[in-house]
């Protein structure tokens, strides 16, 4: 093995996830800051040069791998090993984004979208309030039970449809479900990082992470309604921020203290019944109008009458019915365990060998690598939506009837069209993820942090920490199986309480994930936005920094108690 210059070594324990033991690692200055170039390129290129994903990506994985073979003494073949996973990696994710666009065209040829949209204005005519609504509440719920990008393609369509701006309509469920990431899919996060590391106190760790959370959800609730109108538009709905901030958090608190899984989820649903009560409230229930909205279309009077025209073929409810399915499917799944269990028996993955790099960072042989289930995984789950919807929708009559006013354009060429530049990116990122940690990078990244903080500063990072997890690989949760055991050695190490900093580290991970390229690609693709990663990147990142040097902040203390 070479020796790092200038020199200074440390046998570090690193990611349980990647069953690395006693392994040197370089944590000089040199390879911190190498594996730091391709994160600030990468932030380069889609924020300052507005770079597409499939633009962008390329050049971060060129240099992720050059790092990797030459710096961190990667073998060729381990980093087509590596590549491999990653490619594994992205089928069920490219599948949710087929079936979520094949949605989407299919509620565009139905003529549900024009149905909802005229449906919600008998509802109520408070666009603020709908934004909010769909944007916010019925994303985290979403959130709450499938995951896996589904709220965003999931929701940003209904936005379009509610006189959204397409970059607004990724932008607001991106950041609506920011604080549903970690206990949500039914507390995979939660889950995921119980298996990598030996949590000191469970409940207590839950209850910290719920607390920052709450925060979040409130930061969600002012940052979107700031998004949508500014300060005129967060005075009009404070009243709604303030109950909802109090149902989410406050259900979810609660629930941890019992069952962490299903938190997020029946937080999320009482959120829900909530709006059918202040949908009823006067404040709520008129229109309001904006002096200002970045987010939201002008009413184009000229083209209102042109709609007048046409009439709706169906009833905002049966707009919704592919939606309702999609929730009676997940909750049918992946909440009955016997159901759950039964669905999951039918599995399959890759082969793949161990790999080795010269500075011992070892990834075991994996006989199936990431089972995939789909009966039982969201891509699944989808496509089954849109086979019964599509039937539903076939049965009325609606396609026949709403050709007669429009011209939709053809379901499944469209979808295949629209999804091709989303899936090469997210293909590309999630290779750049796995070849980052089967070299040792992101281990190097996070240890060099620790090395070099002291303990409360260590503790304020914690979160920065999970958000360069969530950027890196582009989930939660994977930011948490990657760090979760680096953090958890930095705090026995710096003498800090594990809850508190893992807390942090899980809420950082969550709020993270409004910057995560594979999300930006995800919605932009959803949106019919194709290439405007860079700009949705920018305006998340301005709700995400303020809120990171709260959570921050907030970690400090939490991390320090019993210290």
């Amino acid at each position: 093995m070479t020796d790092p210059s200038p020199p200074f070594m440390v046998l570090a324990q690193v990611s349980a996830s990647a069953a690395i033991e006693d392994t040197e690692l370089p944590l000089d200055i040199w390879h911190w800051l190498l594996v730091v170039v391709p994160i600030v390129v990468l932030l380069f290129l889609y924020v300052v040069r507005r770079w597409a994903g499939p633009e962008a990506g390329p050049v971060g994985l060129l240099l992720v791998a050059i790092i990797a073979v030459w710096f961190f003494e990667m073998p060729w073949e381990d980093l087509a090993v590596a590549s491999g996973k990653g490619v594994w990696d992205a089928v069920p994710i490219v599948l949710v984004i087929f079936a979520a666009l094949v949605l989407y065209r299919l509620g565009t040829a139905a003529g549900a979208f024009f149905a909802l949209r005229r449906g919600v204005e008998q509802f109520t005519k408070n666009r603020l309030f709908l934004v909010l609504a769909f944007g916010w509440i019925f994303a985290s719920f979403t959130q709450g039970i499938v995951g896996f990008g589904t709220p965003l393609v999931i929701v940003a369509p209904i936005l379009l449809a509610l006189g959204v701006k397409p970059i607004y309509a990724v932008v607001i469920p991106l950041i609506g479900h920011a604080w549903a990431n970690f206990f949500g899919t039914l507390g995979v996060g939660w889950l995921a990082t119980g298996q990598v590391i030996s949590l000191d106190d469970e409940l207590l760790t839950a209850v910290l992470t719920a607390l920052l959370l709450f925060v979040v959800i409130f930061c969600v609730g002012v940052g979107l309604a700031w998004i949508i109108g500014r300060w005129q538009a967060v005075l009009h709905a404070l009243p709604f921020i303030l109950i909802q901030t109090v149902v989410l958090g406050g259900v979810q608190l609660g629930v941890v203290l019992f069952s962490p899984e299903l938190s997020t989820f029946l937080a999320g649903s009482a959120a829900l019944l909530t709006l059918l009560v202040l949908a009823r409230w006067s404040r709520y229930a008129e229109p309001f109008d904006l002096d200002e909205s970045p987010a939201l279309e002008d009413r184009d009077d000229e083209k209102e009458e042109s709609e007048e025209t046409r009439e709706p073929v169906m009833n905002m409810w049966m707009a919704l019915a592919p939606y309702g399915i999609l929730t009676v499917l997940s909750v049918v799944a992946l909440t009955i365990p016997p159901v759950q269990e039964t669905l999951e028996r039918f599995a399959f993955g890759m082969p793949f060998p161990a790999t080795e790099t010269g500075f011992g960072v070892v990834m075991d042989a994996e006989e199936m690598y990431e089972p995939f289930t789909p009966l039982a995984h969201p891509s699944g789950l989808l496509l089954l939506a849109v086979l019964l919807s599509w039937a539903l929708y076939g049965a009325r009559g609606y396609f026949a009837k709403w050709r007669e006013q429009d011209d939709p354009p053809p379901v499944v060429r469209t979808a295949l069209s629209d999804g091709v530049p989303a899936t090469t990116a997210i293909v590309i990122f999630l290779v750049l993820s796995s070849i980052y940690s089967h070299s040792g990078q992101v281990d190097v990244l996070a240890f060099g942090v620790g090395e070099v903080a002291p303990p409360p500063v260590y503790a304020f990072l914690a979160p920065v920490i999970g958000i360069v997890g969530a950027l890196v690989t582009s989930s939660s949760t994977s930011s948490n199986i990657l760090f979760a055991p680096m953090q958890d050695a930095v705090a026995a190490a710096h003498d800090l309480n594990q809850a508190g900093v893992i807390a942090g580290q899980s809420a950082g991970g969550s709020i993270g994930n409004v910057i995560a390229p594979v999300n930006l690609t995800l919605g932009a693709a959803a949106a019919g936005i194709a290439g405007k990663e860079g700009t949705i990147m920018r305006i998340c990142a301005l709700w995400l920094l303020p809120v990171a040097l709260i959570i921050g902040a907030l970690t400090i203390p939490m991390a320090l108690i019993g210290s």
